[in-house]
């Protein structure tokens, strides 16, 4: 799920310039510091609320594992794709929109949309809600970071973790923590319509996580910063599916597509982990040749030619 909304916001930078004395002062060698200790984890109870929600997506994930579901091998034989199907694929997950905005709502109408994605450098950042384990944290924070190099190889474009404050953040979680996230989510998007808050922070049950990407009003289709909610109560590879699934969203494939197959751009859930196939849509996606903001009718000829390319004589 990825929804859309625009900003408009200005950024001040001061300079400072630095002038030399023409005869140089010397002082006191400054006594070793330590570097101070990380301030310790703070961990608490989970509420009964989402102790009862843990073990509901516990099931969930155990139930689609015994139908063969949530498939870790990004595909082989038994899922072949061609390039029609790839161009017609790309087509619907990443120039139609899965959700539109209608006075001032996110709906799940589905539009026409545009080509999408990030110029600038991707900086994905975590935090955690208090019932999150450490060993969890360090888990999670080594997954993305994989993750998020893997995204940098496929796309081209620069896409890293930062302990730092980043563009892309990654909010994990409590159901009763995701109610609460509405002041801190804006504060992180400047200007952010307190609506839209609302509706970010009421997730429903059947929604396991969510993305939203943002983008100036005057750069409308170059986005620069991006909240993606994963539920703190699911099992680790339910987990490991949303960070996937929600982080390669955030980067413009922002539709689901019942014909993509081996994909996770499906909501089948057969697959929990990104695929060769997708991989492919986010190499078409970060082509310079696609044109940003190019509308379904105008990107086809350019999606045509590139996935001749990536897949040359496959049919």
């Amino acid at each position: 799920m990825l929804g859309r909304w625009h900003h408009i916001a200005g950024l001040c930078a001061a300079g400072m310039i630095l002038a030399a004395c023409e005869e140089p002062v010397t002082s006191p060698r400054p006594e070793q510091r330590t570097a101070p200790k990380p301030a310790p984890v703070v961990q608490v109870e989970p509420s009964e609320r989402s102790k009862e929600l843990s073990s509901y997506y516990a099931r969930v994930q155990q139930q689609l594992l015994t139908q063969g579901l949530l498939r870790t091998d990004g595909g082989g034989i038994d899922t072949p794709f061609s390039k029609r199907q790839l161009v017609e694929n790309f087509i619907q997950i990443g120039v139609f929109n899965e959700f539109t905005l209608v006075d001032g709502l996110y709906t799940n109408a589905r539009s026409e949309g545009r080509v999408q994605r990030w110029e600038k450098p991707v900086n994905i950042s975590m935090q955690f809600g208090d019932a999150v384990t450490p060993e969890i944290r360090k888990q999670d924070r080594q997954t993305v970071a994989n993750y998020a190099r893997r995204l940098g190889r496929v796309t081209g474009n620069r896409v890293a973790t930062t302990s730092g404050r980043g563009n892309f953040h990654v909010a994990v979680l409590t159901v009763d923590e995701i109610e609460a996230f509405g002041p801190q989510l804006m504060r992180l998007i400047p200007g952010l319509d307190a609506g839209i808050a609302a509706q970010i922070t009421s997730m429903p049950r059947p929604i396991y996580c969510a993305v939203y990407a943002f983008s100036d009003a005057d750069k409308p289709d170059s986005f620069h910063s991006a909240v993606a909610i994963i539920r703190a109560e699911h099992p680790d590879l339910l987990r490991r599916s949303c960070y996937h699934e929600e982080i390669a969203q955030g980067l413009g494939l922002s539709n689901d597509s019942p014909a993509a197959r081996p994909s996770i751009f499906n909501d089948d859930d057969e697959f929990a982990l990104l695929t060769r196939h997708d991989e492919l849509l986010l190499q078409i996606l970060y082509d310079k040749r696609l044109p940003l903001g190019a509308t379904p009718r105008e990107a086809r000829p350019v999606i045509e030619v590139l996935a001749s390319e990536l897949l040359g004589g496959e049919s």
